[in-house]
């Protein structure tokens, strides 16, 4: 869902959840089209045998020109650009009109995302597009984190930044069974006796967050594996809300509901920026430029946090 507005130049969409569907999967593509994930991608990696992936690359491409979409965001996540498939992945699919942004894994370096930026600069002139083809990336890698400011910094393309934890926790050899969840190893025993878990992925998520909120770009939270945890993948979703992203992958269509709720304002969040507005208002006409509220001191940094909730939340209701 594209929206109305642009930050630094770049298009704007709704993506409080996006959608993990296997491209061999062809039985998936109209139920995913049909759900109410904001944002999909088919993906031509991970979820795809070595040997099904040629074949995967063929069904995404048909599907993006045969399948009604309505207003989602639709992605494909090609292959790797270091492997046999991954060029041919981004040259087939990039034709298509429909699609809305190319999922780049494994991203480490800017020049990983300038190789694709510019022959998509190209096909936009042989095939004519009402928006500008975008960039979607994984950071999976330390190499990744480690240089991901100057990765979100690169191209004008690039619309949003992905944590993929599965990989880069394989990366860094923490022997963790169950990708996004919490690790009872990473803990502090008080002097009480008592266990105190801390989150392990805070450093990752925190660096991308900024990253992504420096260059005007989205962050979004990568995959919770246990997808029979709902607790769990909902108080994923509230603990990156909490850093600044703006939504979360979803492998399984179950998390894509709680997604969507958790990445949309709550009520009592909309009712206290409609209070601050109002209020704010009323303390500009008297010129007070802040005012105290149970306590809390309230000035204009407020009234920007009450305007982005309330944008947020009637995109929310378009959907």
């Amino acid at each position: 869902m594209v929206l109305s507005g642009e930050s630094k130049g770049r298009v704007q969409r709704l993506q409080r959840s996006e959608l993990a569907v296997p491209a061999s999967s062809e039985s998936l593509f109209d139920k995913a089209a049909r759900g109410p994930a904001d944002s999909l991608f088919l993906d031509l990696e991970d979820a795809v045998a070595p040997d099904q992936r040629v074949a995967a690359r063929a069904t995404a491409a048909m599907a993006l020109q045969d399948i009604d979409w309505g207003d989602k965001t639709v992605s494909v996540r090609v292959n790797g650009l270091g492997t046999i498939w991954g060029l041919d992945d981004l040259l087939a699919v990039a034709r298509c009109p429909r699609l809305d942004m190319v999922l780049i894994p494994k991203v480490e370096t800017p020049d990983d995302v300038i190789f694709v930026d510019r022959p998509l600069g190209e096909m936009e002139l042989a095939v004519p597009r009402e928006t500008p083809l975008g960039i979607e990336i994984l950071i999976e890698t330390t190499k990744g984190l480690a240089n991901v400011e100057a990765i979100a910094a690169c191209s004008k393309r690039l619309e949003g930044i992905v944590f993929g934890v599965g990989d880069y926790s394989v990366e860094l050899q923490n022997f963790d069974l169950e990708f996004g969840s919490p690790s009872e190893d990473y803990a502090v025993r008080t002097p009480d006796g008592a266990l105190h878990w801390n989150d392990q992925w805070h450093f990752a998520l925190a660096r991308i967050a900024n990253a992504c909120r420096a260059y005007g770009l989205r962050p979004i939270d990568g995959p919770y594996v246990n997808y029979g945890d709902v607790d769990g993948y909902r108080a994923s979703c509230r603990r990156a809300r909490a850093l600044g992203f703006e939504g979360k992958w979803a492998i399984h269509p179950s998390q894509v509901s709680l997604a969507n709720e958790e990445f949309a304002p709550r009520p009592e969040h909309v009712r206290w920026a409609r209070d601050i507005q109002a209020k704010m208002a009323q303390a500009d006409a008297e010129g007070r430029g802040a005012i105290g509220l149970g306590g809390v001191l309230i000035d204009r940094a407020h009234v920007k946090l009450a305007e982005r909730i309330l944008c947020r939340a009637a995109l929310a209701e378009q959907r």
